[in-house]
Order: C-alpha cells, then structure tokens, then sequence
C-alpha cells in the first residue's frame, strides 16, 4: 500500500489552482505552436514537453505501412495570407493558425472572389471564430476566416499565398515509460497534433506531462506508458509497431477535452466492465463532481483504435465535456478563456485518485475462512475508541468476509459503501497479521 499512501500525500492539501496554473502556464506556451499529424510543430511541442519529463521521440517515415493506413508526407508550413491586390493581408496565418485548411498545399495565385470563397470555411452560426478545418489525406488548400471577415471581402480578385510544403519525412510521436515493479502497463494517450486549440488538444497533453512527472520516482506495481501522438495515424502507427508486446496493457485512458468547467464524462471501454472502467466511475462517482458514464461507441478520439476488435485493449476516454458537445468545439473561441487552472488541477486530480485506486486494487484470500478469526488477541478489534476505528475495523470484517480470491477491494468497496482507501487500509493491516494472503502479488484481471 505504500503507492496508496505517496498518492495521498500527493493529495493532502491539493490546490487546485495551484497546481492548474502549473499546467496553464504550459498551455499558454504551446497555444501558439501550428501542430498537425506530422511536421515541425508537432516535434516542437513535444521538445517542450519533455521540459517536464525525458520524453523519447520517435520518428516513423512517410510511406510505411501501419495496418491499412500508409504513414503519411509530412507538412510543414511558413507562412500564409489572403491579400487584396495592392498587398493588404485579410486573413492571415501569422495572427491565427487555423486561419489555413490544415495540411494545405503551397498555392500562390491570383483568384477570382467567386472561385476563391470554394476554398474558404466558416461557422455562420458563430460569425467572430474562426473554424478548425484539415486536409490530411486529400492534397488541397483553403482558408479558415470568421463569416464576418468574408462579408467584409468584396473585392473582385486577391491574391493567394501558402508557404508550405507537403514531401516524405516523418511521422512523429513521444513516448515516455514510468516503470512498475511488473511489466504490466497503464496505458494513457493524448491525442497531440491540433494547432491551437486549448481544450481539445492542450489540456490532455499537459495533464499528461504533469501526471508523468508526479508518477516519476514513485514505488510503482503497475508500470504507467505516456503517450503524445498525432490523432488516428499515430494511434494506428504506435498499434502497428508495437502489436507484440500489447499483452502488456492492463488498462488504458485516452484523456481529451479536461480543461472545461463542465461536468466529468466518462466514455467506457468497448469491454464496458473491464477494471479500468468500473476503477475511472468509482473514483469519478466519489469526488463530489457531476459526473456521467457512457457506453463505448467507435466514435471519438483515439480510443476507437485501442478498443477496435482485432486490438480489443481495455482503454476508456477520459473527459469533461465531450468532443463536439461545447460550442467553442473546433474553432478559434477553444482558446486560453476556454479552460481554467480550477479545472485543469481537479482533472489532474482525479486522474491520481484513479491510479491510486489501481496500484491498490487487488484480491486476496481468508486465510482463516471458517467463523471470523479473532481479531480482539491480534490488536485488530476496539483497540481504541472514535468513528475512524470503527470504519476501519467493520471495513476488516467486510474484506475477511468477501477475501475469496475472487472479489477485488474495490468490489468490497462497492458493495460496503466504504471508501477505497478505508477498505485498503483494512486489507493491509489484515494482511500485516497473517490474516490474508494475495491471490496475485502482480496484477488484478478485474
């Protein structure tokens, strides 16, 4: 139980403004950075994340074959700029990033408005933001402006200009490997390849990291793999490349959109009762935070490729308010107003309060099933007055009661309606006393 109690102290006296302006201050330096499934910028962001952690990057080239996907060209890109003739800049990259289709071609013409607005994208419904729109796997270009920008061009012709490039290179992706005293591993993946964009995209990269370093240096059972990788391809590349060695993962969380004000949301894996699924909704269901639960569709982040059918890892996604489901989704209104220190610390929280909850779940047997074995001679039973010992020794009598190796201490918890940490502690001391016996000093199958 020593990781149980590190975690705690970790916990004692969280500030979550504290420890969220942390985080803040490392999306406030990667908001600026264009990232994309490939390129410099995604290399960039990774190099400052591993400011916090020794993040290994890995590169993969373009053309390789990853399953029924190709490894990508990669992109990179300088400059952009729609102009009038006489060179005033309308829509330009340089004061936004998603002001350009992301993986746009380079062009630089002279274009008629009429032909040009084929190549222009906005949100009508949101005439100030600007929208978040790709190309990845369809050469073209385009323009991403607010609508009452493209009201205001009236101008018969511009002029046209993307500084980019589109050629074989390399996928890039970090990696980064906190190790357990077993090879079991904790699966967490962070979708890292949006431009700038602070909920979806910033927020998990950086809890992330800050997860990854207060992890470093703990006495682990479970070895936890931190993962930043572009959405979709990188998923399916690192899948590919490591299929041998996925017997590993025991438990897996995609983290997305965590930086909001809204209320957890919790999306199952496709196993819908795996450990890491009832383990996220116990620990969420706990906090005192509004919390919903969802069943695994095959639509979202990168948790579709963890938990597709010839993969089937037990990986779940890890939220505040979904993808799609905040009216700043994917346009340039996701920035540095949309998420708080407040939120970011409580979701960095609530993530240790999960892994806490894993190192500790564990089954054990009764060594002594027969009757209750006597706890008064073993120093265990009214020892000393108050409700805390109370707790703890009815929470002794329910995990003897249910130790027969195949309930987990957090099926007692459960069903006893005592906290985890209670029925962890009851578990340690009875096993302190000879009283219980793990089924498996290694990993739980829960």
């Amino acid at each position: 139980m020593a990781v149980q109690n590190s975690i705690a102290t970790i916990l004692k006296g969280w500030d979550h403004r504290r420890e969220g302006d942390t985080i803040i201050h490392l999306v406030s330096e990667l908001y600026p950075i264009c990232r994309s499934i490939t390129g410099d910028g995604f290399r960039e962001s990774v190099r400052r994340l591993a400011s916090q952690v020794p993040i290994e990057t890995h590169e993969v080239p373009s053309g390789t074959t990853v399953f029924d996907w190709t490894v990508p060209k990669e992109w990179n890109i300088r400059d952009a700029y729609i102009s009038t003739v006489s060179g005033q800049r309308v829509v330009d990259f340089k004061q936004h990033n998603l002001h350009v289709v992301n993986y746009s071609v380079p062009v630089k013409r002279r274009i008629g408005l009429s032909e040009l607005r084929e190549h222009l994208f906005t949100r009508p419904d949101a005439p100030d933001w600007i929208p978040y729109r790709t190309s990845y796997y369809k050469e073209d270009w385009g323009f991403c402006l607010s609508q009452r920008r493209l009201e205001a061009m009236t101008d018969p012709e511009y002029e046209v200009f993307i500084d980019s490039t589109l050629e074989p290179g390399q996928l890039t992706y970090g990696e980064y490997c906190v190790p357990g005293e077993t090879d079991s591993e904790v699966l967490i993946s962070v979708h890292s390849c949006h431009p700038s964009l602070c909920n979806d995209n910033l927020s998990g990269m950086t809890v992330a990291v800050r997860l990854a370093a207060l992890l470093t240096g703990l006495n682990l059972r479970y070895s936890y793999r931190f993962l930043w990788i572009p959405g979709t391809i990188g998923a399916i590349t690192w899948l590919a490349l490591h299929e041998q060695h996925l017997g590993r993962i025991k438990h897996g969380l995609v983290l997305s959109c965590i930086g909001d004000s809204g209320r957890f949301t919790y999306k199952r894996s496709r196993h819908d009762t795996a450990e890491i699924d009832c383990v996220v909704e116990y620990v969420l269901r706990s906090s005192g935070q509004p919390v919903e639960a969802r069943d695994f569709s095959p639509i979202g982040y990168d948790e579709r490729q963890y938990c597709s059918p010839g993969i089937a890892l037990p990986v779940g996604c890890f939220m505040r308010t979904p993808n799609g489901e905040y009216p700043e989704y994917h346009t340039s209104a996701d920035d540095l107003t949309l998420v708080t220190s407040e939120a970011l610390g409580e979701s960095l929280k609530q993530l240790l309060r999960v892994v806490g909850t894993l190192e500790g779940n564990r089954r054990y047997r009764n060594l002594y099933p027969k009757g209750e074995p006597q706890l008064g001679r073993r120093g265990l039973y009214r020892l000393m007055g108050g409700t805390d010992n109370d707790d703890l020794e009815r929470a002794a009598l329910w995990v003897l009661n249910f130790s027969d190796g195949r309930h987990s201490l957090l099926d007692i918890a459960e069903r006893s309606r005592f906290p985890f940490d209670v029925v962890a502690h009851a578990a340690e001391r009875l096993v302190t006393h000879s009283l219980l016996s793990p089924v498996n000093a290694g990993v739980t199958d829960a």
